[in-house]
């Protein structure tokens, strides 16, 4: 029992002389942590100096909201913010209501330090599924995640699923009565060439997409390609993965061709892609975007389809015959002389960089 009160009274005396800011640092970092989300919104109820609903921002990835219902609090927080140029990614709210000032299924990651008259049933009512809940109760933090409704579907590949049915299980799914959230690009380049968004899927809460960022301004611009993740509750930007050599942009086609939307898949925490026409198909990590490992064997791989932890795809040209000058001009690979169906385990845990 002394040697345990020794280290106690260590610990207690090394945290006395650490800065406060890098303690602060710290217990954001234990946060962010035990709780292992890698960006999103973040919403901190009680947010005492507000040192750490700031030091919850880790990088671009989250959006931090802090809300308390002392007015001279929200007033000293905010004055802080701007005068280190970081209100707007991060931001403070004075909370009146019994309610939270959110739309349901919106939160990753609820921190409360003052409970208040804030109900449990409403804290959980304003986390998106998997979102966690981090409460203090008595002196002790408890965690709480919100599980996944089982009205709600993914659609992990172009046509749904596997099966290629284009007919999803979802019985939430209702016609649009209003906007959760809006990204860019908010307008495609063009109505007569290929579209702006040539692929989009969902899994574990998040939305997938490939999509040309180049300017509005003039068609004839190059085109941008990037693979996009996003929250799929509230929006914010997970990552982004830029495709050098995608199709060309200037196909007086609408869908583009129809390879392209087959050439992204995600099944729970991992990604399915092409980063290019003629490129490999690589794994990566849905939370993060980095390459979990390079598919070796797979240049020009057209079609990807996960099922029962197998990988799937599709390899060699469909398109045979092209016509068009600009498809080659603007650097599309030519077709190949091969064509064929391959198969291997989904998940292999090789890191590649």
């Amino acid at each position: 029992m002394k040697d345990v009160s020794i280290k106690k009274s260590l610990i207690i005396a090394i945290l006395a002389a650490m800065p406060v800011s890098m303690v602060v640092a710290e217990n954001a970092e234990e946060i962010i942590r035990k709780t292992g989300i890698k960006g999103g919104l973040i919403v901190h109820l009680g947010f005492g100096n507000g040192e750490l609903t700031t030091a919850l921002r880790r990088n671009e990835h989250y959006l931090v909201h802090g809300l308390d219902t002392d007015k001279t609090k929200i007033k000293t927080a905010r004055k802080q913010l701007v005068s280190k140029g970081a209100y707007g990614d991060i931001s403070f709210m004075h909370l009146t209501e019994n309610e939270l000032p959110y739309v349901e299924n919106l939160v990753n990651l609820l921190i409360v330090e003052e409970q208040g008259n804030i109900r449990k049933k409403e804290m959980m009512r304003v986390l998106r599924p998997l979102g966690f809940l981090y409460i203090k109760e008595k002196g002790k933090w408890t965690k709480i995640i919100k599980p996944w409704p089982k009205e709600i579907d993914e659609w992990t590949h172009f046509l749904h699923g596997p099966d290629n049915n284009a007919v999803a299980k979802d019985s939430v799914v209702h016609k649009p009565r209003a906007l959760q959230w809006i990204s860019d690009p908010i307008h495609g380049r063009s109505h007569e060439e290929m579209a702006s968004v040539s692929a989009a899927v969902t899994s574990q809460g998040r939305v997938f997409y490939i999509a040309d960022y180049a300017p509005l301004v003039f068609i004839r611009f190059d085109a941008q390609w990037k693979l996009v993740a996003r929250d799929a509750f509230n929006g914010v930007l997970l990552w982004t993965r830029d495709i050098p050599r995608w199709s060309d942009h200037l196909r007086h086609s609408r869908a583009g061709p129809l390879h392209l939307p087959r050439r992204l898949v995600a099944v729970g925490n991992r990604v399915y892609t092409t980063l290019g026409l003629a490129a490999p198909v690589i794994e990566i990590d849905a939370a993060t975007g980095m390459t979990l490992r390079v598919v070796e064997g797979t240049e020009r791989t057209e079609e990807i389809l996960v099922s029962d932890d197998v990988l799937y795809l599709v390899v060699g040209t469909s398109e045979v015959v092209r016509t068009g000058g600009g498809l080659y001009a603007r650097d599309e690979p030519p077709a190949t002389k091969f064509r064929f169906i391959t198969a291997e385990q989904a998940k292999k845990r090789k890191n590649k960089g």
